[in-house]
């Protein structure tokens, strides 16, 4: 048995993608191990997770994403930009479309500039829900964890965010787990340390649940840093954020819109 895969990054973020367009290659009940066996960096393809390209009835394509750990996530910011990137050069979609996750329809629009890949995704509407983060109220501060002041927001995903003055100085591994599974997140959340860089600048770094580590670069992060600070005011818009594996552009005036590039890493075929 062979199983045709690509692999794709967006940032540094990298994904195995599945075609599953004509056939469901991965039945469902194996799709959460499937992506921890072969998401592995020594023992597999290695990724920060695996996208399934499938056919919706309510949108243009539907996008599932699995991850290491087995969980699946209702959205991603960075793998719905590489999605689409293989959807286009497969030509099942041309320059915009609309995409079916757990998180709702993702508007997309994307194409080549100058030999270079680039999506403008128009991320769900980010929440300040009481009830959905029972110990955050709209605007007001989580109790604080570590000695840190901890904002959250759901922008298809819960996110944790903390302003530092220096982003490289934090130690990620050792404090964001802490955050991650606080009691106050009872879905847990990416946590995200973010340093305001320029007017319209900030540099991040994520911890992403699911993964449970460290990622080059989280999309729904990015966009939730930029929608937090500009809240407070602290920045203008639009926002460059500046991830490890590069930049994001984060539009805020209708929405919340991510822009940013994906490239296919390489083809190849899974053995059995």
């Amino acid at each position: 048995m062979e199983i045709p895969f690509v692999k794709l990054q967006g940032n540094g973020n990298d994904f195995i993608l599945i075609d599953e367009m004509e056939q469901e290659t991965i039945p469902d009940a194996m799709k959460g191990e499937f992506a921890a066996q072969y998401c592995d960096r020594r023992f597999g393809i290695g990724g920060d997770g695996v996208l399934f390209l499938q056919k919706s009835t309510t949108a243009d394509a539907r996008m599932r994403l699995f991850q290491p750990d087995r969980s699946e996530a209702d959205m991603c910011g960075n793998g719905i930009r590489c999605l689409v990137k293989y959807a286009v050069d497969g030509e099942y979609l041309r320059d915009a479309c609309k995409i079916e996750t757990p998180a709702g329809i993702i508007p997309v629009r994307m194409g080549y500039r100058e030999d270079r890949f680039m999506a403008g995704v128009a991320m769900p509407a980010p929440r300040f829900l009481r009830e959905e983060i029972p110990a955050i109220g709209e605007g007001e501060f989580l109790e604080h964890i570590d000695g840190f002041d901890v904002r959250a927001v759901n922008i298809g995903v819960p996110h944790a965010v903390i302003v530092v003055d220096n982003v490289d100085a934090i130690d990620l591994p050792t404090i964001a787990p802490r955050i991650r599974h606080h009691p106050t997140f009872p879905k847990g959340a990416n946590v995200n340390f973010v340093q305001k860089t320029g007017e319209r600048a900030l540099s991040l770094r994520t911890f992403e649940r699911g993964v449970e580590g460290e990622t080059f670069s989280c999309g729904t992060g990015a966009s939730a840093a930029a929608v937090i600070l500009h809240r407070m005011g602290v920045v203008g818009e639009p926002v460059e954020v500046e991830t490890p594996g590069g930049p994001l552009t984060i539009n805020l005036k209708d929405g919340v819109v991510m822009e940013g590039p994906a490239e296919t890493v390489f083809w190849g075929e899974i053995v059995f």
